[in-house]
């Protein structure tokens, strides 16, 4: 219930102050005047600096749960609707919840920013340890009653959205009583230090927490500054307005915080690469944060199968992956492949495997992602898998979103396309999997060109497999679906699903006078074949760029 309030006019006297100033009431009630050590001006200076530094971390605390609920389930915008959505309504039930508070305002904002900031600081590395030693965050939300992480995360959202919410209304009482001022005035001036913090903290964790301190160091940070602020303004600026004992049991507060934060930050190096140890293995080899993603390297020692994972989804086994690349190449160069452009594929597997062709003459490979290239070319394990492909003179490297490469290129300029892309269920790539993207592809490729998708697994999603397929014959192109089997290693999927498409009706066969594929045989292509066309899904709709269907 909204109570009656007569705010006063601007510019009034307060009712406390007389023109002796011989009025000072008691501290610590609602509406009477801060007992200050700073004059009014400067401490309502203070209280908007402190609001502009909560708001930033509070968004630093938002971006930091969609990010790694991103990064560990997939799917970012389900993940940023469910993250954001839960924290708004929070703030509404934290804000409510701030009524009753504001008669100890001081008090309950210094408590409010240091449970804050040990929740929000300690998120990231709690969602972490979960995802780590439980390895429950694959799939989606539909097993949400039977999901512990998923409801951690939401709880997170939850606890963060409720404290975020109770700063408000209890700042706005601060600022009152530090200068009486029209309720609109105090609410304008609230909100714009909010606004502008939000603002800043908004740009702080994509260009400066994420890339230098990553997110576990970054969250910790952003804990520390925001209980050694609210801590700050509370103690120096409104320690009047509290009775000894709640100073002292503040002060306590914020240092136990302070403490564990610190702690948290010194051993986030060891956490993270125990973490690590207990997702990919004991054999991590290299482990680094490119401009684009998280690549780890693992195994290809003591025996152990080399291992890259891009973001914690395993992308390369090396006991397993020629099957894969040879059924995504040699198929579609069974016909003219003197112009072959690939698309994604910075590991240089496919690469290899289009190099054995001894009549290409060019070839291009677009790869977002420098990085993952350079970790190709370099690394003695991975470059020895793809058999030093990169060094090839026939090949050049362009560094570019495909989207935007494709846009550009001339009309007809490849025989072959070949898209090793992220499968179509991670967001960041459901533009690849467009009708808008196909389009290009078809304007691309030459009269009798042959254009190869991986399209995911076909068991496991089968209806995203023929979304693909309905999407290419939607740009105009007539495909003819396929599939291998995969390992069974517990962390990818049981097999990989392509699309082999052209203007006219492909052909899938391999190439009889290119090189003999190990793993790959005509009769294994035409079986796999007719077993996908059992699992096709008519009627779907295709996928566009304003309208994804992934």
């Amino acid at each position: 219930m909204i109570e009656p309030h007569v705010p006063a006019p601007p510019g009034s006297r307060p009712s406390w102050g007389g023109s002796g100033g011989s009025g000072t009431p008691p501290s610590g009630g609602r509406g009477t005047a801060a007992r200050l050590p700073v004059r009014p001006g400067v401490g309502r200076f203070l209280v908007l600096a402190g609001v502009f530094v909560c708001a930033a971390c509070g968004l630093v605390y938002e971006l930091e749960l969609v990010a790694l609920a991103s990064y560990l389930i997939g799917d970012s915008v389900t993940q940023a609707s469910v993250v954001l959505s839960v924290m708004v309504f929070a703030m509404g039930l934290g804000s409510l919840a701030a009524k009753r508070l504001r008669r100890f305002a001081a008090a309950g904002f210094g408590a409010v920013e240091a449970v804050l900031a040990l929740v929000g600081g300690s998120s990231a590395m709690v969602l972490y340890a979960v995802f780590a030693w439980t390895g429950a965050w694959t799939g989606g939300w539909g097993g949400l009653g039977a999901d512990g992480p998923r409801l951690l995360l939401v709880a997170f959202s939850l606890a963060i959205g409720v404290l975020i919410g109770a700063e408000v209304p209890l700042l706005m009482e601060l600022i009152q009583r530090v200068r009486r001022q029209d309720a609109g005035g105090a609410v304008a001036d609230l909100f714009a230090a909010d606004y502008v913090g939000a603002l800043v903290g908004g740009l702080a964790f994509p260009f400066v927490l994420l890339p230098f301190l990553g997110q576990l160091t970054g969250a910790l940070l952003t804990g520390t500054v925001n209980a050694v602020v609210g801590a700050a303004l509370v103690l120096g600026l409104f320690r009047r307005d509290m009775t000894r004992r709640a100073r002292r049991l503040l002060l306590a507060a914020n240092a136990a915080v302070l403490a564990l934060l610190a702690t948290a930050t010194v051993l986030a190096d060891d956490f993270e690469r125990a973490a690590r140890h207990a997702v990919y293995g004991p054999d991590v080899r290299v482990a680094v944060r490119t401009g684009a993603q998280e690549v780890i390297l693992t195994g290809d020692t003591d025996g152990r199968p080399l291992a890259l994972f891009l973001d914690g989804r395993l992308r390369v086994r090396a006991d397993d992956e020629r099957r894969r690349h040879e059924a995504l190449v040699h198929p579609a160069m069974s016909g003219p492949h003197a112009r072959v452009l690939i698309l994604g594929g910075g590991d240089g597997l496919a690469l290899r495997e289009v190099l054995r062709h001894p009549d290409v003459r060019r070839v291009d490979v677009v790869e977002s992602d420098p990085g993952l290239t350079r970790l190709a070319r370099h690394d003695p394990g991975l470059s020895a898998l793809n058999e030093h492909a990169f060094g090839d003179a026939r090949v050049r490297v362009v560094a570019d979103d495909a989207f935007r490469r494709l846009r550009t290129t001339p009309t007809g300029a490849y025989d072959v396309v070949i898209s090793d892309l992220p499968d179509p269920g991670v967001t960041a790539g459901t533009k690849f999997y467009s009708q808008e993207f196909y389009g290009l592809l078809r304007r691309v490729l030459a009269p009798e060109g042959r254009l190869v998708v991986h399209a995911g697994p076909v068991l496991a999603q089968p209806r995203t497999f023929w979304t693909v397929d309905a999407t290419l014959r939607a740009a105009g192109l007539r495909t003819v679906p396929y599939r291998v089997g995969a390992r069974d290693t517990g962390r990818a999927p049981r097999d990989w699903g392509f699309l082999l498409a052209s203007r006219g009706a492909p052909a899938l066969r391999l190439d009889p006078a290119g090189p003999r594929p190990r793993t790959v045989t005509a009769g294994s292509l035409e079986r796999d074949a007719r077993a996908t066309a059992r699992t096709r899904i008519d009627g779907l709709p295709p996928s566009t760029l304003v309208h994804p269907r992934y």
